[in-house]
């Protein structure tokens, strides 16, 4: 069959004339397709899935209530645009009580449906063709994609186990610092669950300062923070003069789905987020922004969600290194970043990350998500489904059993 006409009008961003056929598989393309090959193949064998990557439960019954009120209401029926006043004083108020952070709700705040949005959206207000935006790896990609879109390039920043899984602004070519615009960041880290401390946000903000650099913290998981107290890049002096910090309601209030968030910090920064917001979307609906509002005003919420995750990772990494694994408790997010192993005793040997992953899934059912940028590492997400935690251990139990049998060779 001949191309249809359009196959030459492709833009170059997504592959240009070569569009659709590629035979690159993305990696979570590879890792559905494994999962449904083990279901196929092993019927009679449970999946163990650590993959997944969003919350298992339902946002709050009483946060659903707010929802169920307000779809009804004629109010809330149109265009949201740039949000409404109740969602953003809600923001305000949560980060004052969370983080001590003074904002204010009309020129620092802006919602936005979902933050992988507003990562995307962000490149757009700063990047032109040429322009390098600092990308850490391992980490969510939207930026950077977004920044090539653009004719940009990207930086990465690996976050390695001997610095502490803090990226090294040292190791940057001069002729790269000269063309960046923007330095992307992400804590509590996802996937390697390292905190941030108030020293490298001020080393943040001096850097940034010092090389006219725009900061973007990524603080999706920010509330399921472990080590210390939840901890604010706009908290330490001197952030608001050089940045944003964009959150979500979806790990630590359960709201994968409702698609909502806020970038907050620099009321210069957010108004030009907010300029290109306007010409991309017309506002989360009205109904989703006050039940939002209701979620960041019950105080119990995050703490709920918090102490889950907290509870299964600790079971998680007791029972992963009963099984010969290298890990260490996260100090936030609800991702466990451990070394991959490098085979199995007697039997075949893994060159990467993939490798043991596409094993432990094919042969075992046993479901991880790798990551081989800055060395060959598994992921493992405690968003399984367990309706208590007689089922949460009894699926750490069946994981540990069939992990010993295997003999991992690390």
């Amino acid at each position: 069959m001949s191309d249809p006409y359009f196959q030459q009008l492709f833009a170059d961003r997504i592959g240009g004339a070569n569009y659709g056929k590629g035979t690159e598989i993305y990696k979570f393309e590879k890792i559905k397709r494994a999962k449904r090959k083990a279901l196929a193949d092993h019927p009679e064998r449970k999946l163990i899935d650590f993959g997944i990557g969003e919350n298992d439960e339902m946002a709050p019954a009483s946060v659903r209530q707010v929802m169920a009120d307000e779809i009804n209401k004629t109010e809330n029926r149109g265009y949201a645009d740039n949000g409404i006043a109740t969602f953003k004083e809600a923001v305000a108020r949560f980060m004052q009580r969370m983080f001590g952070v003074t904002l204010d709700p009309t020129t620092e705040i802006n919602h936005c449906i979902g933050s992988k949005t507003a990562l995307a959206m962000m490149p757009a207000c700063f990047i032109n063709p040429g322009d390098v935006t600092l990308m850490t790896v391992p980490g969510y990609p939207v930026a950077g994609t977004h920044t090539r879109y653009y004719g940009g390039e990207v930086f990465r920043l690996p976050l390695l186990a001997e610095n502490n899984f803090f990226p090294d602004f040292d190791a940057i070519p001069a002729d790269i610092l000269r063309r960046t615009k923007l330095l992307v960041i992400n804590y509590p880290n996802s996937p390697t669950g390292k905190v941030a401390t108030k020293e490298f946000y001020a080393q943040v903000v001096e850097f940034a300062k010092k090389n006219n650099i725009v900061v973007i913290q990524d603080a999706a998981h920010t509330v399921l923070t472990y080590e210390g107290e939840p901890l604010s890049f706009l908290s330490v002096p001197g952030a608001k003069d050089v940045g944003v910090e964009i959150h979500s309601l979806s790990k630590g209030f359960d709201m994968i789905g409702w698609r909502i968030g806020w970038v907050c910090g620099n009321p210069l920064l957010v108004q030009a987020f907010s300029d290109v917001k306007d010409n991309c979307d017309s506002g989360q609906f009205i109904a989703i922004q006050k039940a939002a509002a209701a979620a960041l005003d019950d105080e119990s919420i995050p703490g709920r969600t918090k102490a889950k995750y907290q509870r299964r990772l600790t079971k998680l990494v007791d029972m992963l290194k009963r099984c010969g694994f290298e890990c260490e408790m996260p100090g936030g997010t609800y991702f466990l970043y451990a070394k991959s192993p490098k085979g199995i005793v007697g039997g075949p040997s893994f060159d990467s990350g993939e490798a043991a992953s596409q094993y432990l899934i094919t042969e075992h059912s046993i479901c991880t998500v790798p990551w081989d940028d800055a060395g060959a590492f598994l992921r493992f997400s405690v968003t399984y489904v367990a309706a208590d935690e007689a089922a949460e251990d009894a699926l750490m139990a069946e994981t540990e059993s069939r992990l010993k049998e295997i003999q991992l060779r690390f």
